[in-house]
């Protein structure tokens, strides 16, 4: 990057359900918070980036006039990014480089989402309708990571019961975070009683859709200096979109997600990174269901292919281990509003590196990562983000 980025403000809402919050009311809330953490005006900001699937009511206005009108942010430059689940890493990619180009000093990348109102079905619904005839029709994101949850079994030797204990330790993270969406223990066996959403993902495999919105203020390193002495530099970023259509590729094998690994090296490249396991301290990764944060792990360097399992198993990822994974309880206890949980990732990583994450802190966190994986395996970003001292 032509110049040293830094954050110097995040917000973010709590995750849930907001039946009586407007998508407006979520995208005020993230960014008000933000500008305050970083100590300046909205005036300050020249331009924005809104990350989204669907902005505004009902998906009825797919420009970022409802992020302009929420915030009072008029006549100025907003960029509508939609990128599926990775539409929120996205959105401060944009925002990084559009600093890092010299066109601004300062800028506002915000993500939101309302899925309790409308998402989910329409999700779905989409799936059935658009693109080819063919082709993904009735392909959902529970069959496809089930799909690869059976082929890792065969492949490992692994069973459900390992798949559990990731989503026992996110929810015991969640439990430790205000904002999250679901704040309750959970036990292996009650993962493994829970009803199927698609075998052998249960219920308490799947993360759980839920309304959010996350703010990031991006400006360049020796403007933030001036702001605040712990500002956050951005080292690296990595974003690779494949196809939708891969499961019709003869060399996909269900068990690795070549878009992450690309996203990942891009980042590490530019961070300066070459050995992921010992040089991140904590990571926020991609968990819509429990088989896919291991997947996760090979992927993203922590562990080699077909071994991603023995962290959870030996508690490398837990609160305590050597590389803490989902502090805030990721998105299966978090939540996962589509457009806001890329943010979201880099909000707890801020608040881990800053030293400000409370029960949950963890020691001596000076980098960290956040990652999102995008439909069934069709697109990842990675965003690498570090202390200045």
């Amino acid at each position: 990057m032509r110049e040293q980025i830094a954050i110097v403000g995040v917000g973010c809402t709590k995750f849930g359900e907001h039946f009586t919050k407007s998508w407006s009311d979520l995208a005020v809330e993230a960014t008000f918070e933000a500008l305050s953490d970083a100590g300046v005006e909205l005036k300050d900001i020249e331009a924005a980036w809104l990350g989204s699937f669907r902005p505004g009511i009902a998906g009825e206005r797919n420009i970022g006039s409802p992020l302009a009108e929420a915030i009072g942010f008029l006549n100025k430059p907003i960029t509508l990014v939609s990128n599926i689940c990775a539409t929120g890493i996205d959105a401060l990619r944009n925002a990084c480089l559009a600093v890092s180009s010299g066109m601004y000093d300062m800028v506002l990348a915000v993500g939101v989402e309302k899925m309790r109102d409308a998402g989910s079905r329409s999700l779905m619904l989409a799936n059935r309708t658009d693109g080819h005839p063919l082709i993904g029709k009735g392909r959902t994101a529970p069959s496809f990571f089930a799909s690869c949850a059976h082929r890792y079994f065969h492949e490992y030797g692994i069973g459900r019961e390992t798949l559990a204990k990731v989503a026992v330790k996110n929810h015991h993270n969640g439990t430790l975070t205000p904002k999250a969406h679901l704040q309750r223990e959970i036990t292996i066996e009650e993962v493994l009683r829970s009803p199927w959403v698609a075998e052998p993902l249960s219920v308490l495999d799947s993360t759980a859709s839920c309304d959010g919105a996350a703010a990031a203020i991006v400006t360049r390193a020796d403007i933030a200096k001036n702001l605040r002495p712990d500002y956050i530099k951005v080292a690296g970023m990595g974003l690779a979109v494949g196809t939708e259509r891969n499961i019709f590729d003869r060399d996909f094998n269900f068990l690795e997600f070549k878009v992450t690994q690309e996203a990942a090296r891009q980042a590490y490249e530019q961070a300066g990174i070459k050995d992921p396991r010992r040089e991140i301290d904590i990571a926020e990764v991609h968990d819509c269901f429990t088989i896919t944060e291991i997947i996760d792990y090979e992927d993203l360097g922590f562990a080699p292919h077909g071994e991603g399992w023995k962290l959870i198993e030996e508690g490398v990822t837990t609160l305590e281990g050597d590389l803490p994974v989902n502090t805030d309880g990721g998105l299966k206890a978090f939540g996962h509003p589509l457009g806001a949980s890329g943010i979201r990732m880099v909000y707890e990583v801020v608040q881990q590196l800053q030293e400000k994450a409370e029960r949950r802190q963890v020691k001596n966190a000076r980098r960290g990562l956040a990652h999102c994986l995008g439909g069934p395996a069709a697109l990842a970003g990675v965003v690498i983000l570090e202390r200045n001292d």
